[in-house]
């Protein structure tokens, strides 16, 4: 029995394919443990309980070890009462767990599997049946159903008025019954497509059961920026992806999303919504369910109190070189794979092994497999295209392993864990880089887990950093590599581009590579690059000079007349109001003044039409444009490009 989904909903329900598909229900009663560390104060309120709820000693584990408690059968708001009338020094597990992952870890089952297989498989059998669907109107700002196109065995255009267009969209779902809809912006669409069922008085086959899950909207801060997650209808007994707005699904594809699910122990309605925090958080709880371990409600083992000079020798974070801007050639660029996590399962740390290493830690035993599936995932997408995208959602899960042991409301995070891998890291880095000259090279540059060197002794630097951190490393060369200045013209950590010796063209930080670049200057640095690939050495780069500088005008030449759609500005908002005028301001409001919801995390795409006034289009009111804004964009990004030939080395003579 593959399960597809699972839920709760007054108790479990597993969707299982077997031929058909059908739904267990299991009772699954919501229960928490409680631990108090001075019952005696509290016999009143015990008493109340054990009136009230299912309510019984018994000794539960943590990871820090057993302790002495209760069970009590009753929800999250009991669980709260509970916290404030012991004046919060009641210690509560297992409160907002979702049932059907708890029972899923506990029975050893896991979704998108039969239970025969192991979770860290990445080839995932999977023979379900799939439907693609596109609405050929903005959800946001045209919500009207008049255009549709289904493929399944084939593809279909659905045309005409609102009600025949969304009837005959209903009959194709019924009649194919898939199992996975890949849905553009489905998310948006679907509170729109079950109004106008219930309008039209036609059932919505899209949930099995004809019941939706709603998951709300949100915004939230992450790595440094905000972000936002559209509200949703999940189906039952469904796979529903928004491919437009999952990050799982973008990364990893179908077999991204169901691996997720595998491993969190989290339906895949669920996982494909999620981040990869959330992801890597799920993963931890599945695991400790799965050890029998309680999972902590609050954080509750806060940082210890350290002298100043302690704190200031401990909260350092990752070190980098800072590189001399110019080109090189002949570089290798040595690369840890998982450096953080590698950390964490090498050292053995987790929140109950700080002071008491001689501990078996959790944190370290639960990454273990997951670091063991990524390294191999990396290793064998070389030859099997279609891990690609199985490793990027491992590698996005096990790089936010790390954020997350810092993380104030993690469940089994602590600020040590997290300043005792980063200062491993620092010894790694400095380590290598003792290696590297060491061994006759120059070190160009590092940042916390890569470093870039040139040399005679390249070929053989891996193996023996490999052999003296025992971590694993990837190694790649480039024919010739530039690093970027700042202003002030010292190198730039994080903006290069360099050519590989297999004749691709790696970039970071620049135009090309940034989500808010207008696709025509985009499409101008490609074409820069793509003619500097042809050229393996530096001396070649002298011909391509004057075909780079070329390009550069050709592109400025066809500005005037570039398609307006080509040069939109594409911004994530952090915010709705501004203290002084801008044009993402600009932007903001020319979207509130259409009718549109946004809230901060949202994209939002504009063509800008003033630059000294401030006047900026929507992307659908978009026209006229303000060359000389466009041209200064354009002339940017090739300056970038440029800086590389006012550092080539002369030719001789």
């Amino acid at each position: 029995m593959w399960i597809i989904d699972s839920c709760s909903r007054q108790g479990v329900d597993l969707w299982m394919r077997d031929g058909g598909v059908q739904c267990q229900h299991i009772d699954s009663p919501q229960q928490f443990l409680l631990h108090l560390p001075d019952p005696s104060p509290h016999e009143e309120m015990l008493d109340a309980l054990a009136g009230q709820y299912p309510f019984e000693q018994c000794t539960f584990s943590t990871i820090s070890g057993s302790l002495a408690g209760y069970r009590i059968t009753a929800g999250r708001e009991v669980a709260e009462a509970i916290e404030q009338q012991s004046g919060y020094t009641a210690q509560l597990y297992n409160v907002d767990i979702r049932p059907d992952q708890k029972y899923l870890a506990e029975h050893d089952l896991v979704p998108c599997g039969n239970g025969q297989e192991s979770r860290f498989d990445p080839d995932i059998p999977c023979d379900l049946r799939q439907m693609e669907i596109a609405i050929g109107s903005n959800p946001h700002r045209n919500p009207a159903l008049e255009s549709v196109e289904v493929t399944c065995d084939r593809t279909e255009h659905l045309a005409g008025p609102e009600q025949q267009v969304l009837s005959d969209l209903l009959d194709v779902v019924n009649s194919a019954d898939p199992d996975i809809i890949l849905f553009q912006d489905a998310d948006a669409w679907m509170a729109k497509l079950v109004r106008a069922a219930k309008k039209h008085g036609l059932d919505l086959p899209f949930s099995r059961t004809g019941k939706f899950r709603r998951l709300d909207s949100r915004s939230y801060w992450s790595y440094g920026r905000v972000e936002h997650r559209e509200g949703a209808l999940l189906p039952d007994g469904r796979i529903l992806i928004d491919t437009s707005q999952s990050f799982v699904y973008r990364e990893g594809g179908i077999n991204g999303v169901l691996l997720a699910s595998r491993l969190t122990g989290l339906s895949p309605n669920l996982a494909s919504r999620l981040t990869p925090g959330t992801l890597v958080s799920g993963y931890e709880i599945y695991e400790a369910f799965r050890q029998g371990i309680a999972v902590p409600f609050r954080k509750s083992d806060a940082e210890c109190v350290r002298k100043l000079t302690a704190l200031k020798a401990a909260d350092r974070g990752g070190m980098m070189f800072q590189p001399d801007a110019g080109i090189y050639a002949d570089v290798s660029q040595i690369d840890f794979t998982s450096l953080y996590p590698s950390i964490i399962v090498q050292e053995n740390l987790s929140p109950e092994t700080i002071g008491h290493m001689e501990r078996s830690g959790f944190l370290a035993g639960a990454l273990k497999p997951l670091l063991g599936l990524r390294i191999r995932t990396k290793r064998a997408k070389k030859t099997r295209p279609g891990y690609e995208g199985i490793d990027s959602i491992l590698k996005w899960m096990l790089v936010t392993c790390f954020g997350y042991t810092g993380y104030k409301n993690a469940k089994f995070g602590r600020i040590e864990v997290h300043e005792a891998i980063t200062a491993r890291s620092r010894e790694i880095l400095m380590q290598t880089k003792d290696i590297a000259e060491s061994e006759g090279l120059t070190v160009l540059h590092g940042i916390v887990d890569c470093v870039w060197v040139t040399g005679k002794n390249r070929m053989t630097f891996r193996d023996r950093v490999e052999r003296e951190t025992d971590l694993p490393c990837e190694q790649e060369d480039y024919d010739w590599i530039a690093f970027l200045p700042l202003e002030n013209g010292l190198g730039a950590y994080n903006r290069y581009f360099g050519r590989l010796s297999d004749g691709s063209i790696r970039v970071r930080g620049i135009a090309a590579r940034r989500h808010d670049t207008p696709e025509f200057i985009r499409q101008m640095q490609k074409a820069m690059l793509s003619r500097m690939a042809d050229e393996k050495t530096l001396d070649g780069l002298h011909d391509a000079r004057d075909d780079v500088a070329a390009i550069r005008r050709e592109y400025r030449d066809r500005l005037p007349a570039s398609p307006v759609q080509d040069l939109l500005i594409s911004r994530r908002i952090s915010r709705l109001t501004f203290d002084h005028r801008c044009l993402e301001g600009a932007a903001v409001q020319a979207y509130q003044q259409a009718g549109l919801t946004i809230a901060p995390g949202m994209k939002i795409r504009y063509v800008v039409r003033d630059a000294r006034h401030y006047c900026v289009d929507t992307e659908w009111d978009a026209g006229a444009i303000d060359r000389s804004y466009y041209r200064n964009l354009l002339d940017k990004a090739a300056d970038e490009i440029a800086f590389v030939f006012r550092k080539i080395p002369s030719r001789p003579g």
